[in-house]
């Protein structure tokens, strides 16, 4: 199975942070609010990636 990764959208993402509320253990913030993603999303933690994309209210995070 490959690994999957966190991707942003970026036009979309308004950097409202509510990503690193969801998933802190891969997602950090800039100093302006937006997603810094930390690699691959490893097995254990894919359910929680699923469910910040699907948290993300501009809809600009998907799971590949």
């Amino acid at each position: 199975m490959a690994p999957s990764r966190l991707r942003v959208d970026w036009p979309s993402c308004q950097g409202r942070g509510l990503c690193h509320e969801l998933l802190p253990e891969l997602i950090s913030l800039d100093e302006w609010g937006y997603p810094i993603i930390a690699g691959e999303v490893p097995p254990e933690l894919v359910p929680a990636a699923r469910r910040t994309v699907s948290g993300c209210p501009r809809l600009a995070l998907r799971l590949v």
